[in-house]
């Protein structure tokens, strides 16, 4: 595996060692030892989850005040545009956000640590999202922060209006949202 540095060095892209043929490929989507090394700390992951959506379908962006969660995310089918936003107030980069495209094809998977906001659109008719976490869902401290806040300038590549759950609906302006010290 190796780690390509993000605007927000604390977001890394990680992109896995894959050995393909014409039999179909292989690779190790994650290494504790490895994955410690590449983020200079080590983290204990406690919840697989995994989503299905189909296309222009938006998530997030959501965050947990409370039980903050890390979050490793990858596609294994389709694609998405993946985004994390600073939310620690204390942090030089609060705000600022940082895109990556996921895809089955680029096998590429995003670090989001705990105190980002996350979301993602997805490009492609479907696509089926995994991510481990590092603390467990907390419905009682879900917040979200309003996916085209003008504040954050995130540029999502799709002309149509995102289908958005009723939740999402209700987001937050950044200038309002409850974020980390």
């Amino acid at each position: 595996m190796k780690a390509i540095a993000t605007s927000i060095p604390d977001v890394l892209i990680i992109e896995p060692k894959v050995f393909g043929d014409e039999r179909g490929f292989f690779f190790e989507s994650f290494n504790r030892n490895q994955f410690t090394e590449l983020i200079g700390r080590e983290v204990y992951f406690c919840q697989d989850n995994h989503s299905r959506s189909a296309k222009n379908v938006l998530r997030g962006l959501h965050y947990q005040i409370q039980n903050p969660q890390g979050k490793l995310v990858r596609v294994v089918q389709g694609a998405v545009l993946d985004v994390a936003v600073d939310i620690r107030k204390s942090s030089p980069t609060f705000g600022q956000h940082v895109t990556c495209e996921l895809s089955a094809d680029n096998k590429r998977m995003m670090w989001v640590p705990e105190g980002f906001a996350h979301g993602f659109l997805v490009l492609t008719e479907s696509a089926d999202f995994l991510y481990k976490t590092t603390d467990y869902y907390a419905p009682a401290f879900e917040r979200s922060i309003i996916w085209n806040d003008p504040e954050i300038g995130i540029q999502w590549p799709s002309s149509a209006m995102p289908i958005l759950s009723a939740k999402d609906q209700q987001a937050k302006l950044l200038a309002d949202a409850e974020v980390f010290a």
